[in-house]
């Protein structure tokens, strides 16, 4: 199976991040704009099984906007608003799994199964 996916979790609540806005690029042009659900999971892939193609993605997470509503805060400002993670893909007969493990300070990803 291939395709694309991706998750999030907020490690500074210890929970799943919901209706969190992802973008996906390829080649500077958005190919999908979706937002978490409830589990911090989109409810579908974000490309389909069969349908990858190779070349450099952009996921665009809006970290900014969830912060700002889960905290409550009115802050313009924040240390992490939009986080872009850059990658590659050059098997399209492998499914990538892109997670985002999120704070308000500091985030980490990886390739996922």
């Amino acid at each position: 199976m291939s395709g694309l996916s991706t998750h999030i979790l907020d490690t500074s609540a210890g929970c799943p991040a919901a209706n969190v806005q992802i973008e996906l690029f390829k080649d500077g042009t958005v190919m999908k704009q979706c937002r978490t659900n409830s589990d911090g999971r989109t409810d579908e892939p974000l490309i389909a099984s069969g349908e990858l193609a190779t070349g450099t993605y952009e996921l665009h997470f809006h970290a900014g906007d969830y912060f700002r509503k889960s905290a409550g805060t009115k802050d313009t400002i924040l240390f992490l608003d939009v986080v872009v993670i850059r990658f590659g893909i050059n098997a399209v007969d492998q499914h990538y799994h892109v997670p985002l493990l999120l704070s308000p300070f500091g985030y980490s990803t990886y390739r996922g199964s």
